[in-house]
């Protein structure tokens, strides 16, 4: 179980193993919620589009066109021809 201590200014160092199963990098934005029975739950908050935008980018190979694709499903639904 990770263990963190808490600063005198009220910082925590997030274990790395915790970092690493919530997929924590440098600046992202945290949620803490208490609940009545005095449990804290930490949530990570969802990023913007803008922040995001063009991650992959050099990842993902080239897809298919809407016209390739418009041909790829035209050709599945044909029916087979009788010979």
């Amino acid at each position: 179980m990770p263990v963190a201590t808490m600063r005198s200014k009220g910082q925590v160092t997030i274990p790395k193993e915790v970092r690493r199963l919530l997929n924590l990098r440098a600046g992202d934005r945290l949620e803490f919620r208490v609940e009545p029975e005095g449990t804290v739950r930490l949530f990570p908050i969802a990023r913007r589009v803008s922040e995001v935008y063009g991650m992959l980018a050099e990842k993902v190979k080239r897809g298919r066109s809407s016209g390739e694709i418009d041909a790829a499903l035209a050709d599945s639904f044909k029916k087979p021809t009788e010979g």
